[in-house]
């Protein structure tokens, strides 16, 4: 709907790819809805993955022994963090959706998002305890998983050589979004698009663009642990 905002963060490092091309779609259906997108394309941004005493401008709060966890949260209490990182809490802090565009490399998110995770998503900005899970600081918000696969659909299912495609979705969707209170919508995963024909690969564009039409109307996954593993 109009008015609503998204944050799409992308990595990957051809605009001409499969991921560049859903990235694309997003921005184009989003806007056509009335959304205001923002991309953080953060190869192209030379995002800085690593978490180190770089992201803590001024004094430490213990220069005697550096915990990266206790350092940051006492820099966001003080407007102490680095500019990088402000400017995607900022992005973040404003989103209604959160979209994650990516390749699935080792059963995970490239290096470069989870930096992304790691440095973004500090405590006080993103969770506090108690404050996680339901009661995470991120609540109201929504994401969205969409990837690529290298394998194929029947590989990662529950009795293929990889295991259900919901496993690998488990630290994501819960032990990141979910645990900073973010509601979780579908994933979206175009299977082994390397390996299917230039129409297949049109169709998977179309499929995205369809599914954004309706986005808004679609109830979050349970994040519970029984959704992952029954």
């Amino acid at each position: 709907p109009p008015g609503r905002k998204v944050l799409i963060v992308y990595a990957h490092q051809e605009p001409k790819s499969l991921n560049g091309s859903l990235k694309r779609v997003a921005v184009e259906e989003l806007s056509k809805q009335g959304c205001s997108v923002t991309v953080s394309d953060l190869y192209a941004m030379q995002f800085e993955p690593r978490a180190t005493r770089n992201d803590i401008v001024g004094c430490l709060h213990n220069s005697e022994e550096f915990n990266y966890g206790v350092e940051t949260w006492e820099a966001y209490k003080r407007g102490g963090l680095s500019n990088d990182l402000i400017e995607e809490q900022k992005k973040v802090k404003e989103a209604d959706l959160l979209i994650f565009q990516f390749p699935l490399y080792w059963f995970s998110m490239p290096a470069i998002m989870k930096g992304w995770m790691d440095r973004v998503l500090v405590q006080g900005f993103a969770h506090e305890f108690p404050n996680c899970y339901d009661s995470g600081l991120l609540q109201n918000k929504l994401a969205l998983f969409s990837f690529t696969t290298g394998g194929s659909k029947e590989i990662y299912t529950k009795g293929g050589i990889s295991g259900d495609i919901r496993y690998l979705l488990w630290p994501m969707q819960h032990g990141i979004m979910h645990f900073c209170g973010v509601r979780v919508l579908a994933p979206h995963i175009c299977f082994a698009p390397e390996y299917v024909s230039e129409e297949e690969r049109e169709e998977m564009l179309i499929a995205w663009a369809q599914r954004l039409k309706t986005l808004w109307k679609e109830e979050p996954i349970n994040c519970s642990p029984e959704w992952y593993f029954e």
